[in-house]
Order: C-alpha cells, then structure tokens, then sequence
C-alpha cells in the first residue's frame, strides 16, 4: 500500500487566512484558546494545518476575529471545506468503519508528523511489528471476531509501518522494557522472526531501538506506554498518544507533553545504549532457536 500522505497545503492556507485575522483583531493564541475552550496547541495545530477545523469551530473563530464580510467568511469556509475533503483521501479511510476515531487520529499525525519516541512495556510496537507477531496480538485482544476482520486490521498495521521505510521516514526511537522480548506472544517461531525484525529494523539511520532490562530496577521513566510525536514547525505542537484498553487519550497541554519528553529521557538514560541493545534482541532471539 503506498505511503499516502493527506495534502495539507490546503489546510495550512486556512491556517495563514486565521492566524492573520487573529493577529488583526490583536489575539493571543491563549484567547484564541479560550473561544474554543481548547489548549494554545490545538490553536497552533490549526494555523499550521495539522489540524482539520469543524465548521462551528471556525465560525467561532471567524466571530471572535471579528470576520463579518461575506466574501472573506465564504473563502474561509470553502478552504475549510476542500481541505477537510482532501484530508479525508488518506488510504486509511478505506477502513474508516473499523477503526475508532482516536486509532485514526493516531495515523492522520503519524502521516504528517516528523518523529515518534515511545516508551512500551509489554509489546513491541505497532510500527516495529510482523504481519504474524500483529496477528496473534489482533486475536488476543478479542476485538475483531471474523478472520475477514482480523486481516483487515493487520493490513492497516502494515500500511502504517511505511512511514519508517518510505520516501521521507519519519525519526523512530523506542524503549522497550525486556519484558516487551520476552512476553511470548504467538509461539516461539513467531517470536524469532518478530526479535529478528525487530533487531533488522533497529539497523535503520532513522531508528533507535533501545532495551530497558530487567536488572535497571525501578526508575523514574517506567511508566507507560505512550508515544510522543514531534512536528517540525515547533516543540509546542507536540502531542502524546497514551494507550489504554477502553480507548486511547491524547495529551497536548504544554507542561504535560513536557513532563513526558523528561520521563522518555529518564527511559533512554536508564535503557542499554543502542549497540547493546541490539546485541541483547539478538541473544534473546536465539532463545527462540531452542
């Protein structure tokens, strides 16, 4: 499947129309914020076009910015419009009936954002998975029920991992706990080849793969799992995708995120470096031999 990004030249034009009417009307982002009773980052994520904007959201703003011209409210509008609609293009929407709203959100900002550290504890990650390795963990979850389902599911999976490997990947690193190796999951077979993948792909310019073992003990960055994602405009629009059974949370308020980037740098300070990880995958893997 190719590596489609949705257009946001669209979007970040909407965003430059807003930002000069907001700064026009002599608004902060922070009074911006409170229109749409939403964080200063989302506000961000608008005017740079990371972001889709609803239709009551933008009248809001365009009423806030004081917008009462017909012709300037319209061209707002159509803009809004056209570059919802492209947005909408993305491969994923194909499987827009089995995917909840935040696993779409999640793959929108993989598509348009430029790095993801992740701190996980019992799996591998999605993006560092095998087709057999995501299979077994789509079965146990018990969310999907016909096999049409559960092939369906691993597609996207599959889909979303070439944003490691395509035209412009994105900057990958992840810490993983030992016990994300060792957690047997879908066989010993299975194991091998994921622990072989996992090391293969962790030899990529654009990925870091480091391993937390179990003899670290506990630490201050051992809470998880979470992924932050990094855009290149500016370090406030990060985000953070914490993963849950009943749903996914994203967290965008600034001294939030921040206080995740310093619990994944305690993570990778207290991990193995890189070439010692890798060496531990490999003997791990060959575990699996036996």
């Amino acid at each position: 499947m190719p590596n489609v990004k949705p257009s946001t030249v669209l979007g970040r034009q909407l965003g430059d129309e807003l930002r000069r009417f907001r700064d026009a009307a002599g608004l902060t982002t922070a009074a911006a914020a409170d229109v749409l009773d939403c964080t200063k980052g989302k506000i961000s994520r608008i005017e740079n076009g990371h972001v889709p904007v609803r239709t009551p959201d933008l009248i809001a703003l365009m009423q806030a910015y004081g917008v009462n011209d017909p012709a300037a409210r319209e061209r707002l509008a159509a803009l809004a419009r056209r570059a919802n609609r492209r947005r909408r293009e993305g491969w994923w929407h194909d499987y827009s009936s089995m995917l909840s709203d935040s696993y779409r959100d999640q793959i929108e900002m993989e598509a348009i954002c430029d790095g993801i550290r992740t701190y996980q504890v019992q799996l591998v990650p999605g993006l560092l998975q095998t087709a057999e390795y995501g299979r077994a963990v789509t079965v146990a979850s018990r969310t999907w029920k016909t096999a049409e389902e559960i092939d369906r599911f691993v597609d996207v999976r599959l889909a979303r991992q070439e944003r490691l490997t395509g035209g412009t990947p994105l900057d990958y690193w992840a810490v993983l706990s030992e016990s994300a190796l060792r957690q047997e999951v879908g066989g010993s077979a299975v194991m091998r080849a994921q622990l072989e993948h996992l090391a293969s792909m962790a030899e990529r310019s654009n990925v870091t793969v480091q391993v937390l073992p179990f003899s670290r003990g506990a630490y201050s960055g051992m809470f998880g799992p979470y992924l932050l994602l990094s855009f290149p405009q500016m370090a406030s629009l990060d985000l953070v995708l914490t993963e849950a059974p009943t749903g996914n949370i994203w967290i965008e308020g600034e001294l939030e995120v921040a206080r995740y980037r310093a619990l994944f740098d305690d993570a990778r300070m207290a991990a193995l470096p890189p070439t010692d990880s890798l060496e531990l995958i490999h003997r791990i893997a060959k575990e699996y031999r036996e």
